[in-house]
């Protein structure tokens, strides 16, 4: 069975602010609200468009704020996955991370690293493996295979180098 360590509620989020001495505002509150309505792995920008729609007097700095404060708590974690904008992961359990080329699309994985085999790490000691592994969602595999048919989705690739991967899907960003 696969583990997701949810985000706490806005609820719970707003005592925890509150036990560390840190300010509770209506706008700290909606991004509470927004990222646990979220299956997804929001961009700031993206957690700003959700919840300044209905709170207009949010600012963007308030937003990258709170979630960097959130991820100073280990309530979320900040995800640099190569794209133009950080990302926030929601899910704070051992995972991996699928990215699609096309799309954007950031899918949780998760399979067993136990057996990877790291040489030539003289002066170094990993602590933790994270993977990303990119390639193309089926959506857009199926998208693209109408107008190039010896397109085909990766999925297969993907779940033949691993083992026992699981993917929890999510909406496009």
């Amino acid at each position: 069975a696969t583990i997701i360590d949810a985000m706490r509620s806005p609820a719970e989020l707003t005592t925890m602010f509150r036990q560390r001495g840190l300010r509770i505002t209506p706008q700290r509150v909606a991004v509470f609200e927004a990222l646990h309505e979220r299956p997804d792995h929001p961009s700031a920008e993206s957690v700003f468009q959700a919840v300044s729609a209905d709170m207009p007097s949010i600012s963007l700095r308030t937003v990258y704020q709170t979630l960097n404060d959130l991820t100073e708590m280990g309530e979320i974690r900040r995800l640099d996955l190569g794209g133009d904008a950080a990302r926030f992961d929601p899910n704070t359990g051992d995972h991996h991370h699928l990215v699609c080329d096309e799309c954007g699309r950031i899918t949780d994985a998760y399979f067993d690293v136990d057996g990877i085999e790291l040489g030539g790490l003289t002066g170094f000691t990993p602590l933790a493996t994270k993977v990303v592994v990119t390639g193309v969602c089926d959506d857009c595999a199926l998208a693209g295979s109408a107008a190039d048919p010896s397109r085909t989705s990766t999925t297969s690739t993907t779940t033949t180098t691993f083992t026992n991967i699981q993917a929890t899907p999510e909406e496009s960003p």
